[in-house]
């Protein structure tokens, strides 16, 4: 274009921040490589290229910025920019652009922007710091737990690589390609002095015309800002906008532990419960269902780091399964066409109860509508051990104990089941009291609800009231006991010479599960999660409110260290288990926890008085 045209186009871009702080030849430089793109409303969506990201400069017109959900994260009008996240991040193009208004728009390449950022200091902190606002949009539409209460060691690329202040910066590239990171923490005498990072190789190095063999500390950023892994993630982000950083070094003890970087944000945005739930109902294959389930327990981590209640993790975590389970079934029911009768996919224990945690396994069962003949008992069989074999798949290993839907004694017609709950109900012998502390925390996953209704009415009917098996799952629920020794001490597990700790698990969260159980079996409650069964026998003034708020508070307590310690043994990289040991507790939290069972010891007590007098 010739001077006349350029001028209108140099008179706005020279008025907007950042472009205001170039030189004029810089400006001059970048109004000549603008194109222009006119949008109509009409067209709904600018079309933006995923594999070709560029800056947009709004000239006129109206638009919003939606991402793949089709959440609202920005508006825009004159003067404003889109474009720039991925410029900066070099992911894919993902967000939607809607045009609202029809407008002009500047596109800007780029090779053009970075050489725009290397031109000026205030161009580069300008869009880094969008950016970085644009990560706090999304976080606030995405994922407002992560990023207010979420601890850096959440998301923190652990094992960071490190070189030493002496070596060259030709080794540095040459570890960082092989590392495939763009950055590498600098260490003096075993502490951390700098940060070099793949900006300051373009911009110290190739850009100077420097050579390989330049001494890592003379291009690397100095006194980087560094966090603790501790810091929250919202602390971390607000560093990286004010400082216009993409790489945080995470310090603990002055011993650098990690690196968090702004895609490791945008990554861990991804593995929040909505996104993750509607990320599985997109797939299509068992590959890519396998694939997103790695996503679970990194958002287990994020639970965890955002310290919150167990009730509520147990419940995304399940949530996350049941989506899991139904995608499955669906996927299957494609292979294999339209279902020859009405089926529930029954799902037992926990989560039946909605309180999964780290390593669950599967205890599931199907339910039918009637009586299968040759042709439909093939139909489920291979149904069962397709949708088995896939949860195994994406992690949820078989069950030890072979309570699944493929093993053929727990797929069963409606009206199998009522004879096998009504021969457990009026046969109480141990391997059926056994049974019924698994299979009578049952919930529907996949059916139709008056199926499954159809069965846990006639249960509840059979076990109301019903004082011989009442007293048999009590006798059964009272064969553990809280680990309370003499002195104040907890009795700990033992595997040889080695102190496994206490089992948060089975003489902490099971006691409590039993202890609930019996009590809503007695009164026909449908709740199964124990937390809601609690609440609904104080309101039916079946436990008084003192001990039922007590025994919902220690539930919760329990559970909160149970994986509270989890998540301490995923940070050191350690077997996740439920055992806790106490040596690493203040005296004050070994004094609640040891409250805590001894609320447990009461309502043992209690359920033993009430369910066993007679016998």
């Amino acid at each position: 274009m010739d001077a006349s045209e350029l001028q209108p186009i140099t008179d706005f871009i020279q008025g907007l921040v950042p472009f205001d702080t170039l030189s004029n030849s810089t400006l001059d430089r970048c109004c000549k490589s603008l194109s222009v793109g006119y949008y109509s409303k009409a067209s709904a969506f600018v079309p933006l290229d995923e594999t070709d990201p560029q800056l947009y400069i709004v000239r006129s017109g109206a638009f919003e910025v939606r991402n793949d959900d089709g959440e609202l994260l920005d508006r825009l009008g004159e003067g404003d920019y889109f474009g720039f996240p991925s410029l900066l991040s070099g992911e894919k193009v993902s967000n939607r652009v809607r045009i609202l208004e029809d407008g002009l728009v500047y596109h800007l390449d780029p090779d053009t922007f970075d050489y725009l950022r290397v031109e000026s200091r205030q161009f580069d902190r300008f869009f880094n710091r969008a950016f970085a606002k644009r990560l706090r949009h999304q976080a606030r539409f995405k994922a407002k737990e992560l990023t207010t209460t979420s601890r850096v060691s959440s998301l923190m690329s652990n094992n960071p690589l490190i070189i030493d202040i002496n070596a060259s910066v030709s080794d540095a590239a040459k570890k960082m390609r092989e590392a495939r990171v763009s950055s590498v923490l600098v260490i003096d005498n075993h502490k951390l002095c700098g940060i070099l990072t793949d900006r300051d190789l373009r911009n110290r190095v190739l850009a100077e015309g420097q050579d390989g063999s330049l001494p890592v500390h003379q291009a690397m950023t100095t006194q980087p800002k560094v966090l603790s892994s501790n810091a929250l993630v919202f602390e971390a982000m607000l560093l990286m906008s004010e400082h216009g950083i993409h790489h945080l070094p995470i310090v603990d003890d002055e011993r650098a532990v990690g690196v968090l970087t702004s895609t490791d944000i945008l990554r861990g945005q991804s593995s929040q419960p909505l996104l993750l739930i509607g990320e599985i109902e997109r797939q299509n294959s068992l590959d890519s269902l396998i694939s997103v389930s790695k996503q679970i327990p990194l958002l287990l981590q994020n639970l965890i780091s955002a310290d919150a209640r167990a009730e509520e993790i147990g419940r995304v975590l399940t949530s996350v399964t049941d989506a899991l389970t139904r995608r499955l079934i669906i996927l299957n029911q494609k292979l294999l066409g339209e279902a020859p009768m009405a089926f529930c996919w029954l799902a037992f224990g926990s989560q039946g109860r909605q309180d999964q945690a780290a390593c669950s396994d599967q205890d599931n069962g199907l339910l039918l509508a009637h009586e299968p003949d040759e042709a439909a008992s093939g139909y489920f069989e291979a149904l069962t051990k397709a949708v088995c074999s896939g949860l195994d798949k994406c992690g949820y290993i078989f069950c030890p104990g072979d309570i699944m839907a493929q093993n053929p004694k727990w797929r069963l017609s409606l009206s199998q089941w009522q004879s096998r709950f009504a021969s457990w109900v009026n046969t109480p012998e141990p391997k059926a009291l056994m049974h019924a502390s698994i299979f009578f925390d049952m919930r529907s996953v996949f059916g139709p609800t008056s199926l499954f209704d159809s069965l846990q009415d006639k249960v509840l009917a059979e076990t109301k009231d019903n004082d011989i098996f009442l007293a048999g799952m009590t006798n059964n629920s009272l064969v553990e006991s809280p680990p309370l020794g003499f002195f104040k001490k907890f009795v700990l597990e033992r595997d040889g010479s080695e102190v496994k700790g206490i089992d948060l698990k089975h003489k902490g969260n099971a006691l409590i599960n039993d202890i609930a159980r019996v009590y809503a079996l007695s009164a026909g409650i449908k709740e199964v999660n124990t937390a809601k069964r609690i609440r609904v026998l104080m309101e039916k003034d079946i436990i008084n409110r003192k001990d039922a708020l007590n025994l919902a508070d220690a539930h919760e307590f329990i559970a909160h260290m149970r994986l509270s310690n989890q998540g301490y043994q995923h940070t050191h990289a350690m077997p996740i288990s439920n055992y806790l040991q106490p040596k690493h507790l203040s005296s004050l939290v070994r004094h609640q926890l040891r409250d805590a069972f001894k609320v447990v010891h009461d309502a043992q007590s209690g359920i033993k008085l009430k369910f066993t007098r007679s016998f």
